[in-house]
C-alpha cells in the first residue's frame, strides 16, 4: 500500500511538473516580454514562476498519494512562516515591488543624470531593491528603490534639449535694455547655447537696490559635464562684458 502510494506521488509530481515547464514558465514569460519589461524582471519571473510550479506540483502530489495530513501540516508551517516573513520584509518587499516599476516604466536609466530629495548624481546600476547612484562628489551612493520610486524625480537629460536659467541684477541708474542687448550678444558667440529657441533676458523683479533679470537659454544634448562647463563660460563671458561697459552688476 504504501509503495503504490509513494509511486502515485511520484507520477503526480512528475507530470504536474514536467506540464508547468513545458506550459506555465513559457506562457508567463512570454507574457511579461509582451508587457515590456527588461530582461532582469524576465529572469525574476521564470525563477519565480518555476519555484511555483515546483510547490504546486509538490502539493498536488502529495494529495493524489493521499499524504492528506502532511499538505495539511505544510499548510500551517507555511502560514505561520508567511505572517513572520511578511512583518519582517516589509521594506524589502516595498523596495521590491518599486524597482520592478522602475525596470517597467524606466523613468530613467543607467547612465542618466538624475536630482532627488536635495541630491544628484549618475545612475550606475538599477536592480530590484536598490538603485545605485555616483555623486558629482565622486560618492557612491545606494538608494532603496522605494525612495526613488515615492519622490518627485528630476531626469534633466531625459530629452534632447535642456533650458538653462542664469539670474543677475543690476543698479537701477544702469540702461535695461543696453543690459539685455548685451547679454544676448554674449549668449550668440556661445557655439553650445542654441540659437532654436533662441535666447531671453527678463525683469524678474524690481529689488530694493537693483533691477533683477534672468537670463534663459538652451543647450542640446544636455550632460551635467557641458551643462556646467557652458554656464560658466556664459556667466564668465557676460560678466567681462558688463564690466567692461562699465555696467555695475549688483
Amino acid at each position: 500500500m504504501l509503495v503504490g502510494r509513494v509511486v502515485a506521488f511520484v507520477l503526480a509530481l512528475l507530470l504536474v511538473w514536467t506540464l508547468g515547464r513545458l506550459v506555465v514558465v513559457p506562457l508567463v514569460g512570454r507574457l511579461v516580454r509582451e508587457r515590456g519589461f527588461d530582461a532582469t524582471v524576465q529572469s525574476l519571473s521564470t525563477d519565480v514562476t518555476h519555484a511555483l510550479v515546483f510547490v504546486l506540483a509538490l502539493a498536488l502530489a502529495f494529495t493524489v498519494a493521499g499524504f492528506g495530513s502532511v499538505i495539511a501540516a505544510f499548510g500551517t508551517v507555511a502560514g505561520a512562516l508567511s505572517l513572520a516573513l511578511g512583518f519582517a520584509a516589509q521594506d524589502l518587499l516595498s523596495n521590491f515591488v518599486a524597482g520592478v516599476f522602475i525596470l517597467k516604466d524606466e523613468p530613467f536609466e543607467v547612465g542618466d543624470w538624475v536630482e532627488w530629495n536635495e541630491r544628484a548624481g549618475r545612475v550606475e546600476d538599477i536592480d530590484l531593491r536598490v538603485s545605485r547612484i555616483r555623486t558629482f562628489d565622486n560618492e557612491r551612493v545606494t538608494v532603496p528603490n522605494s525612495e526613488l520610486a515615492g519622490n518627485a524625480v528630476t531626469n534633466p537629460v531625459a530629452y534632447d534639449t535642456l533650458r538653462q536659467r542664469v539670474a543677475f541684477g543690476v543698479g537701477y541708474d544702469e540702461d535695461v535694455s543696453r543690459v539685455r542687448a548685451v547679454v544676448l550678444e554674449e549668449a550668440a558667440k556661445n557655439p553650445e547655447i542654441l540659437t532654436d529657441p533662441e535666447p531671453t533676458v527678463l525683469v524678474t523683479e524690481l529689488g530694493d537696490s537693483a533691477v533683477e533679470l534672468e537670463a534663459r537659454f538652451w543647450i542640446a544634448d544636455p550632460s551635467r559635464a557641458n551643462f556646467v562647463a557652458t554656464r560658466s563660460d556664459f556667466v564668465q563671458s557676460v560678466t567681462e562684458r558688463l564690466g567692461g561697459e562699465a555696467i555695475s552688476v549688483v
